[in-house]
């Protein structure tokens, strides 16, 4: 079933009530197409609209919040190759972008390299309107200054020697490809910014993508490995924490981990030695489970409080949920103890696992979380995952999952 709902303007917007209910709109991005499903008020009852782009490899969906109705969509369309759509009436009509990311000549000395997809797409600071950065596979960082119409590299990570050797060769043996991700925003300054790469680690600017430094100390990797190369770590997805910007989480190939960065001042960061280093905080998971997984989800308003969804991380890596059996775990505490999370969730014999990018959380007064698994099911977690109920089944395997929150 199609729905149609009217774009938010930005009057309409600035007119909502503080803690006004608002409409959730779920965004899923799959391997054949995109979808969007409506709740209603109490996020009981859903419509599907989609799909958009039926057939396309649709990584990444999401919501311009500086307007509430511009959408960009990461895609592979098949024989055409990679490239980026736009819509500025949430979904109803969408145009190609005019130059999508793609790599510029390469420098004197480096591979040439291009685009297969694009992989992450981040909104700019809310004080840079139609601002935009996109992460590609193989790893490229992009930047879009006209709302997603036209892409620039940015030279200092695209052909910066050091951080070309780091990402390693396009065929590393990552599932898909590797990819930089989890571009980041400090919602504080426009000009601090966070990449991670797979592989290839987290790096951190405080010049608006001019310099990178990275920020990988306390990260383990496999065994055998050399730690304090850059290249074999291997971050899966890094979150900061909307009430508390100084505040990092990480799942990462080798666990999961917090970096508290401390008033988030260079000159103070750099003089704690425990603001630059990640503490592994997935050592308290159960045992039996383990901390290795893809997705990292923190809550909008709780410092303390964040969810993963752990995978069957033995020596083979057969990528499902261990024993079968799903579970998201919670901690509520900064990583000090871990709550399993699974009411409603299949019991047995559910082979599937999440994407990096496939599970969120609203921010309603009772935030709810959203996951999408390789299987096609989407689900949701109400009073913050403590009950599971099935949105959608049979949908195309999922990549990511977004949601959209509209007066």
């Amino acid at each position: 079933m199609s729905v149609s709902i009217d774009p938010a303007p930005k009057k309409a917007a600035a007119r909502a009530k503080p803690g006004a209910a608002q409409r959730v709109v779920v965004l899923v991005a799959t391997r054949k197409g995109a979808w969007f499903f409506h709740g209603d008020p109490r996020r009981k009852t859903w419509e599907a609209d989609g799909p958009h782009f039926l057939g396309h490899s649709i990584s990444h969906v999401q919501l311009d919040p500086r307007d509430g109705r511009t959408l960009l969509a990461a895609a592979k369309t098949g024989h055409l190759g990679p490239t980026i759509f736009r819509s500025t009436n949430f979904g109803r009509t969408w145009k190609e972008a005019q130059q999508p990311p793609a790599f510029a000549q390469a420098a004197s000395g480096l591979p040439a390299r291009s685009v297969d997809h694009t992989f992450w797409l981040t909104p700019g600071h809310a004080s840079e309107r139609d601002s935009w950065y996109a992460g590609t596979s193989p790893q490229g960082l992009f930047r879009s200054e006209d709302g997603g119409v036209s892409w620039a590299p940015l030279p200092a990570v695209n052909d910066d020697p050091q951080l070309r050797e780091w990402m390693g060769s396009v065929q590393d043996g990552t599932p898909d490809g590797p990819k930089l991700h989890s571009v980041i925003v400090d919602p504080r300054d426009a000009s601090h910014l966070y990449f991670a790469m797979s592989g290839g680690g987290v790096h951190e600017s405080r010049d608006a993508g001019r310099s990178w430094k990275t920020l990988i100390q306390g990260l383990e990797v496999v065994e055998g490995f050399d730690a304090a190369n850059v290249a074999f770590h291997d971050p899966h997805c890094v979150r900061l924490c909307p009430s508390r910007p100084d505040r990092l989480y990480q799942q990462n190939h080798c666990g999961v981990y917090r970096l508290d960065r401390s008033s988030g001042l260079p000159a103070e960061t750099a003089a704690d030695p425990s603001a630059q280093t990640w503490q592994r905080i997935g050592r308290k998971m159960p045992k039996r489970v383990g901390d290795i997984g893809f997705p990292m989800v923190v809550h909008p308003r709780d410092a303390d409080t964040a969810w993963v969804f752990p995978m069957d991380g033995t020596t083979v890596w057969p990528r499902t949920s261990p024993d079968g059996r799903p579970a998201a775990y919670v901690t509520r505490n900064a990583g000090r103890t871990w709550q399993r999370l699974d009411q409603g969730l299949p019991e047995s014999q559910a082979w599937w696992t999440l994407k990096r990018q496939a599970m969120t959380v609203d921010t309603q007064a009772a935030p709810a979380l959203y996951l999408g698994t390789t299987s096609g099911e989407l689900w949701i977690g109400r009073d913050e995952g403590a009950r599971w109920s099935n949105i959608a089944r049979h949908l195309p395997e999922i990549y990511a999952v977004e949601v959209a929150e509209l007066p």
